[in-house]
């Protein structure tokens, strides 16, 4: 993957500038490819701290394809297309895309390495064939790039902001206005660390939402993400006022007990990076968000 430095950008270090661009992935982790030489400048390497100049071109180069020593298993994944280059997968909600500590099996991961022939290598051993992420209690479409040229197109296209993300999400309170935008950088919360924020050093995050339904005490919206940071959508809902419905870590004290946040990834776009086709998959509501829906639309009759 290939950028140039814009005149914004001008000045900062290399690995903030990176860490700001390149989702899913950390500071650190973009300090360590540095030094490894797996980025390099203008064809040269340097260090993490190397100050930036306008029109500098950045290059991450392919880090070596490692056989994953992740156990396939059949978790009848639900593939919703499948081809050379790229899948997409419907994932189940309270299924962790990619093994981590506490996470050994039963992870998206592990179907994928049982129902697809092959998967990108570029992001690692444990995140075989993963462009992006959703979270444990987030259900929907996820892309899968199967060879890192194709994993390099993604990348690029997210960095971009070219990918098309809609996400139906619950939420407590009655949104008044029927659109809005929340432009709040988020980073870790520096009193619980195991939480994501909105703060003044955070990554610049945007997310674009409309109002699909209004109940007495909730509202169904459609989140459009521009950004993709950690936790964005619901950082960005409870920060101005409208947490989502059952989320656990930033949901009210007193929410919906229906095991976890009511969010779904429905609509994934992106352009086919071999043919240049774009593509645009739907996936409608799972019956546990429509079953709270009736329950709320029959207790208000």
């Amino acid at each position: 993957m290939n950028l140039i430095i814009t005149e914004e950008h001008a000045g900062e270090r290399l690995d903030t500038v990176l860490a700001g661009v390149v989702e899913n992935t950390s500071r650190t982790d973009i300090q360590n490819r540095v030094k490894s030489g797996h980025i390099t400048v203008n064809g040269k390497t340097v260090k993490p701290n190397y100050k930036v100049k306008k029109d500098d071109r950045i290059e991450l180069l392919e880090r070596e394809n490692v056989e994953a020593d992740i156990v396939p298993e059949n978790l009848n994944l639900d593939i919703v297309y499948e081809d050379d280059d790229v899948a997409v997968v419907n994932k189940d909600r309270g299924m962790v895309v990619h093994p981590a500590a506490g996470h050994a099996s039963g992870t998206l991961v592990n179907g994928l390495m049982d129902q697809l022939d092959n998967l990108s290598g570029i992001n690692g051993e444990l995140r075989p064939g993963i462009v992006h992420r959703i979270d444990k209690d987030t259900s929907g479409l996820l892309m899968v790039a199967k060879n890192d040229v194709a994993h390099r197109h993604l990348v690029e296209q997210l960095v971009e902001k070219s990918v098309t993300r809609k996400y139906t999400a619950l939420v407590h309170g009655v949104i008044p206005h029927n659109l809005g935008t929340i432009e709040a950088p988020i980073g870790r919360n520096p009193k619980e660390r195991q939480d994501m924020a909105v703060v003044d050093e955070g990554k610049d995050a945007v997310t674009h939402f409309n109002v699909l339904e209004r109940f007495d005490n909730f509202t169904l919206v459609e989140c459009i993400l521009e950004t993709g940071r950690t936790h964005q959508i619901r950082v960005h809902m409870k920060y101005i006022g409208y947490p989502l419905a059952g989320d656990p870590k930033y949901g009210p004290r007193k929410t919906l007990d229906v095991g976890g946040q009511l969010l779904h990834a429905g609509v994934l776009g992106f352009t086919h990076p071999k043919t240049g086709e774009r593509m645009e998959f739907k996936k409608e509501l799972p019956k546990y968000f429509t079953d709270v829906l009736d329950e709320i639309r029959l207790s208000e009759k």
